[in-house]
Parts: structure tokens; sequence; C-alpha cells
């Protein structure tokens, strides 16, 4: 039997400050949401100077709670985890209020190309104006002050999805990669399942004692939670396989079958992630679909 993951919906406060650990700040966005649980989750790290981690959507009072907290203090740089509208876009406002570079991961850009007739159902969500100063590589070390990061590629949610290890608290500021109230959304063409597969075994590999995650309370036991986080997506994958071997053809159906009781404001996005996984399945030839792969094609097993 797989252990399921231990997700905490317990709600964190939207608009106050938390202090969460003798370096790491909290201040949740007013964005709450189906896929953003109570809020964005903006972190400032530091005690003198300053890092701002994901500012989250482009929300004046939002901005101005996150000023008001750094005070006095230098903000040295903003980083960003990935180009997601509730993520990036109030980065350029703090930038032109304080000076500071805007540092993280590169311009968004999608899993693959659209197909014939294929329409992007999460084009609108994605920061398409997003800017960055300097983009950080896979295993780059940068310092601010005393602060000490290093950047970790985990692609997936998508494309350009970068983690963030603060060194000394050997704390994992993991974004919408790894989240402690849900499982991440992978939604083609932006996202892709096998990379966020990967990406959670490389995040297994390592040794962080703490995630603070862009939605939800932070994730205390992580060398625990994403193992069976990975777990459950590959059961969710074997669900997935043996439902089309017992003559289930399309998404919806795949999806009415395999989500009972799910949120119906969230089947959209269900669709998307077994879509993520059957374009997965049939890459490595474990199904095929009747057409060129599409969220309308009919899937039958090999």
């Amino acid at each position: 039997m797989v252990d399921q993951p231990e997700f905490d919906r317990q709600p964190p406060e939207t608009g106050k400050l938390e202090r969460l650990s003798p370096l790491v700040s909290r201040l949740i966005a007013p964005n709450a949401g189906p896929f953003t649980f109570t809020g964005t989750c903006t972190y400032i790290v530091g005690d003198r100077d300053l890092v701002v981690i994901d500012p989250g959507p482009d929300d004046a009072a939002h901005g101005e709670r996150i000023l008001k907290n750094i005070g006095t203090s230098r903000l040295a740089a903003i980083l960003v985890t990935h180009t997601h509208r509730d993520h990036s876009p109030l980065a350029a406002r703090l930038k032109s209020l304080t000076g500071a570079p805007i540092m993280g991961c590169g311009p968004h850009r999608a899993a693959r190309a659209l197909s014939e007739g294929e329409i992007n159902p999460l084009d609108a969500s994605s920061d398409h104006d997003y800017q960055p100063d300097r983009i950080l590589d896979d295993g780059e070390g940068i310092s601010f002050g005393s602060l000490e990061f290093e950047t970790i590629a985990t692609p997936g949610h998508t494309m350009n999805h970068l983690a963030f290890a603060l060194k000394e608290e050997k704390a994992l500021f993991s974004g919408d990669h790894v989240m402690g109230w849900s499982t991440s959304i992978v939604a083609p063409p932006d996202g892709a399942m096998r990379p966020y597969m990967d990406s959670l075994e490389r995040l297994i590999a390592r040794d962080d004692h703490i995630y603070y995650p862009g939605h939800g309370e932070a994730v205390k036991a992580p060398g625990r939670f994403v193992p069976q986080l990975l777990a459950h997506r590959r059961l969710r994958e074997t669900s997935i396989a043996e439902a089309i071997r017992d003559g289930v053809e399309t998404i919806p159906d795949l999806v009415k079958k395999l989500y009972s009781g799910l949120d119906p404001r969230l089947h959209g996005a269900a669709a998307l992630s077994v879509f993520a996984h059957l374009e997965d399945l049939v890459a490595r030839d474990i199904v095929r679909a009747d057409e060129s792969l599409s969220l309308k094609a009919r899937f039958y097993p090999r």
C-alpha cells in the first residue's frame, strides 16, 4: 500500500507578516482562490540585506505591505521561481520603487509548440511581460550579504521553474513545484509530466530540512512528504493506464472516474493533469491516441 501525501490544509492568514524562522518571514497576497489557496506566499528573507521571493500578483496594496515590512532595510534582490501571474508581475513594481534587481527564472516558455488548432488554456495565467535582470542557472550559488542561496532547476509545473535553497537554514523555497496543501498543477503545453517527475526525484536526493512553498503552509518533513508525492503521481499514472485498459477512452471520462468528489471548478485543471500524464504515457509507448495528441483524442492500450 502506497502512503498518500499528508496535505496540510490549515489556511494561513492573508495580509499579515509572519516570522517563520530567524531569517524567513511570510506575507500572503490577497488573491485567494481554488488554485491559490489563501493566496500567494511572498517571502522576505534576511535580517539586514533582504531578499523578496515571489512578490506575487501586481497588486498595489500587497506591494505597499511588502515595502512597509522591509522598512529602512536594503532590498538586495527580488527572486522569482516562475512566470505565472500569481507569482511574478509585482517584481517590476518593486524594482521601480526600490532599484532592486529581478533575478531567477528566465522568460516564460512552453514545454512544446502548440499542435495545429490547439489553444493554450493557460496563456492568460502566464506573465509574458516578465523581464529579469539576471537569469540564474541550475546549481548557481548567489550571495546577498550573509545570505547564501543555491538555484535548483525544477521544471514541470512550468518549464522555467526554479527553487531556491537557503543554505544557512537548509530551507528550500519550492514555488509551485511542491506545496503542502495540494498537488501541483502540471498542464500542457506550459508544463510537462516527465520533467515534473524527474524534478521530484531530484529533490528527494537532497537533504533540505523544510520547504517554503508558493501557497499554503511550510512542508516540515520534506524527506517523507516528497517521496509520497512522487508515489501519488505514479499511482495516478497507473490508474489512468488501467482505466484505459478497462475501456475508458476520453479525458472527460477519465476525470469523472478518477476524481470523484472533486470541486467542479477544478475539473479543467484535472483534465489538463490527466492530459499531461497521457502525453508521457504515449511518449513511453504505454498507451496510444487515435489522432494527434490533444484533449479531444481517444486513448487505447498498446
